[in-house]
């Protein structure tokens, strides 16, 4: 009976320490940098941090896809947490407004969300000078944006993009991104300004591209000439093309090379 209180008592001990290294935060203090007309669309982060102990210092802001007009916040987001923990890395899921055609308000969520890591860098046991960022669809093409167009404080040191959106080409693009990112009647300037294939540099920060051949939602070309244009750049990347597991497979276990993409992002993870 001994026995069985103790370890009882173990267990609880130990669902408390996980339990305090898992919270969430309202993104913004005060008013948001950029106002939605959704008053009840609100910016959070949901943190996992692994034990102190294990920590290796690194960090990754996770942007969920949804074609900008909703989050998978499961298998894009928070699913993806055990995974990281247990290399030592904290994961910062973001819960970014929708833009209802407005670019700036998921643009400005994903910045904030780079600089509050930062900030916490020493409570959290981060280098804040290890901090990517994650995104898969919609989700990859705010990790790109800010992978490409954001201000030093809020530049990601890697990226990590499944399947992921990147031109808003309209031959290319994914026209619901498109259109609820931009709007329906975008403006060519837009166009060209958020197609991060053109918007690469030689210190766009390296990239992990990840998706499928007999992608019908996201045309694979936006993966690909992501990284021909990060190679050209001379930037480090890899880029995995899977024989075949259409779009939106995400940290599931149904999609038929999941131990394989997660054995290719560890070792791309342990190379640098």
């Amino acid at each position: 009976m001994k026995r069985l209180l103790f370890l009882f008592a173990m267990i609880m001990a130990t669902l408390t320490i996980n339990a305090q290294q898992q919270f969430e935060l309202n993104l913004w203090k005060g008013k948001p940098a950029v106002k939605t007309k959704d008053s009840s669309d609100t910016a959070k982060v949901f943190v996992y941090l692994p034990q102190a102990t294990k920590a290796s210092g690194r960090a990754v802001v996770i942007c969920p896809g949804g074609g900008y007009s909703g989050l998978a916040i499961g298998h894009e987001g928070k699913d993806w947490a055990s995974f990281f923990n247990r290399q030592g890395i904290a994961v910062i899921v973001l819960k970014y407004r929708m833009p209802h055609g407005n670019k700036d308000i998921p643009i400005s969520d994903a910045e904030q969300a780079m600089r509050l890591v930062r900030a916490n860098a020493e409570n959290w046991h981060i280098n804040p000078n290890d901090v990517g960022i994650m995104g898969s669809s919609a989700g990859g093409h705010l990790a790109s944006t800010i992978a490409t167009h954001a201000k030093p404080d809020a530049k990601p040191d890697f990226q990590i993009l499944f399947y992921p959106v990147i031109t808003m080409d309209p031959e290319f693009t994914h026209k619901g991104s498109h259109d609820n990112l931009l709007g329906q009647k975008a403006k060519k300037k837009d166009e060209t300004n958020y197609s991060n294939d053109i918007q690469v540099s030689r210190t766009t920060p390296r990239a992990f591209i990840c998706l499928s051949d007999d992608d019908d939602v996201v045309v694979p070309a936006n993966g690909v000439n992501y990284y021909f244009e990060l190679y050209k750049h001379d930037v480090p990347a890899s880029l995995m093309v899977y024989p075949d597991g259409g779009h939106g497979w995400g940290i599931g276990a149904n999609f038929a090379y999941h131990i394989e993409m997660l054995m290719n992002l560890k070792a791309w993870l342990d190379s640098f």
